[in-house]
């Protein structure tokens, strides 16, 4: 499983390709949940390449099924926070583990700012909702490995086989689309940004952080 913290991913090359960003709040095809809402409307815009594809994995989920968008770009500051907050939580809670442990353990919750999709506008956190109603997908989204006991990966064994096959749905309808999933974190897939040219095999990243 490649993590993001691994020096791989930070070695691929990113040239940012001028896309513009789209407010997620008027594409009527999309619904936005508001829980991760910012004053600057940061968490509703992503890539317009990233909508597209978005809009070509709604197309393909059965029907009454939708993509509720939880948080799309994250400013690079506020990347930061959340990364030293949990490392720094990791650290009081296995004061025996080495740097290089807590990074790489903080990195199947947080992206690493120096890689990080989110500041990108190539990263969204998603699920998906039935007629309406948050479809039941093993934990919420953003839960922790800590505190789900894994089951937020997104092969995780240890979730009820409804949730499992709600996540293959997921799956198959974003990956069909061109984006790709970050392991440790079921809801969370992204397009053009470095793990993505890692996990493809594109020569480089398209998005860069803005």
């Amino acid at each position: 499983m490649l993590l993001l913290s691994d020096p791989a991913v930070a070695e691929v090359p990113a040239e940012d390709c001028g896309e513009e960003f789209v407010d997620l709040r008027q594409v009527p095809e999309l619904l936005v949940d508001v829980r991760k809402q910012d004053a600057e409307g940061a968490w509703a815009r992503l890539r317009d390449g990233v909508l597209t594809r978005l809009l070509h994995a709604q197309g393909s989920l059965p029907s009454g099924v939708r993509l509720l968008i939880i948080e799309g770009h994250r400013p690079a500051a506020l990347q930061q926070y959340y990364f030293d907050g949990h490392r720094a939580d990791l650290a009081d809670a296995h004061p025996d583990w080495s740097p290089e442990r807590l990074d790489a353990e903080a990195s199947k919750h947080v992206s690493p700012p120096s890689v990080a999709p989110h500041p990108c506008g190539a990263a969204v956190d998603l699920t998906l909702v039935h007629d309406g109603r948050e479809l039941d997908m093993g934990t919420p989204v953003n839960a922790t490995p800590e505190d789900s006991a894994n089951a937020c990966f997104t092969a995780a064994d240890n979730i009820p086989d409804t949730a499992r096959a709600w996540r293959q749905v997921l799956g198959e309808a974003l990956s069909g689309a061109g984006l790709v999933n970050y392991p440790p974190e079921w809801w969370h897939w992204s397009y053009g940004d470095r793990y993505w040219a890692s996990v493809t095999g594109a020569p480089r990243a398209i998005y860069t952080p803005r």
